[in-house]
């Protein structure tokens, strides 16, 4: 007995060739953020501009709400929260804006100044090879990373060289004497 292939087969790539045409409406369909979203990010964007970074950040988290796909909104949360003096919550949301783009120049740069403003110079470094291999030409944001790593190295030099040595001086405890009582047992 002989089994012919072909009627299923052809079911095969009738099913795939459908579902691929109902799945997507076009080439990278998966990376076109709603139109909803992008509006919400300029709102944030205007507020950070004018200083508002609480604005900013409801602006940038109503974004995400309405697709979380917007790496921008991410990189615009923040740098909110770099305005608000919160460098450890900055970094976590550039974090969010790399795992969704890893090419993303402008959360990379950010994550950089906000690893400086932590300390963590080392990570900004990582941050700027990145960027260096990611920029063929003119790159302005490693060059701007590259001034803020070598401005908080001569910072941290200066303060370091400034700051004296710490002398212990000794001194005697202030007690009070009294007499010592003679006590004599009998």
């Amino acid at each position: 007995m002989r089994i012919d292939w072909t009627l299923p087969v052809l079911l095969l790539l009738m099913g795939t060739v459908s579902s691929m045409a109902i799945g997507a409406t076009g080439p990278g369909a998966d990376d076109i953020i709603k139109p909803q979203s992008l509006r919400m990010a300029e709102q944030g964007k205007a507020a950070l501009a004018r200083g508002d970074a609480n604005a900013a950040i409801d602006a940038y988290e109503s974004a995400l709400a309405s697709d979380p796909k917007n790496v921008a909104a991410f990189s615009g949360i923040a740098m909110g929260y770099e305005k608000l003096g919160l460098p450890g919550k900055a970094v976590k949301y550039y974090r969010e804006a790399l795992a969704l783009n890893p090419s993303d120049l402008v959360a990379l740069e950010g994550q950089g100044k906000a690893y400086i403003a932590r300390g963590a110079t080392a990570r900004a470094q990582v941050n700027l090879a990145r960027m260096k291999a990611l920029c063929k030409a003119d790159c302005s944001g490693a060059t701007r990373l590259q001034t803020a790593i070598t401005t908080a190295a001569i910072t941290t030099a200066a303060m370091t060289a400034a700051t004296p040595t710490a002398t212990m001086v000794a001194t005697a405890p202030a007690t009070a004497t009294t007499p010592a009582a003679d006590v004599t047992t009998k």
